[in-house]
């Protein structure tokens, strides 16, 4: 009986494993170190998750937090309508940093102008409704972020610009 010469032999296989083994192993951590190392996303996702908590510890705290920008420093703190002045001065001396690279370009909440400088801050009332506000993010790289967020819906939602226009979004719920 003649033996058929179709398919592949075993040493075939076990080289053409081995040399997607090596450049999954050479690119996966170049991908991953792209994801992790973006400062845009990075500072994006921290406010994202600071809006989130904000909101809950308002609604289990049963009281008025403020997240104010200090668009100037490029720096960003909480207080609560219930602190002393030197509990407010504390909190803004232990004020919070965007990483390197990363600039609030500006602040818009409903009923006020877009603030491009100074001070602003967004308001949480007790029952975790907030202004509607947007907070836009940009890059050294010219990439900007601009994060909404919703008065009633317990939602953020994301979109990050490059110069040629939209790439990406995301949404959040809390």
């Amino acid at each position: 009986m003649p033996r058929s010469k179709e398919g592949f032999t075993l040493i075939e296989l076990i080289v053409v494993m081995m040399l997607i083994g090596l450049m999954t192993a050479i690119t996966v951590p170049r991908f991953r170190y792209a994801l992790l190392t973006d400062n845009l996303k990075t500072a994006t996702r921290k406010l994202a998750g600071i809006v989130k908590g904000l909101r809950e510890d308002a609604i289990r705290e049963h009281k008025t937090l403020i997240l104010h920008f200090d668009l100037d420093a490029n720096r960003f703190w909480i207080d609560s309508a219930g602190m002393t002045e030197e509990e407010q001065i504390l909190a803004r001396e232990k004020a919070s940093s965007l990483p390197k690279g990363v600039r609030i370009l500006g602040v818009w909440s409903k009923g006020k102008d877009k603030q491009v400088g100074g001070e602003t801050a967004i308001r949480f009332n007790k029952h975790g409704y907030v202004q509607q506000s947007v907070i836009h993010l940009g890059a050294e790289d010219g990439r900007e972020f601009t994060l909404e967020l919703s008065p009633f819906l317990r939602r953020n939602r994301g979109t990050l610009l490059n110069s040629s226009g939209p790439s990406g979004s995301f949404r959040s719920s809390g």
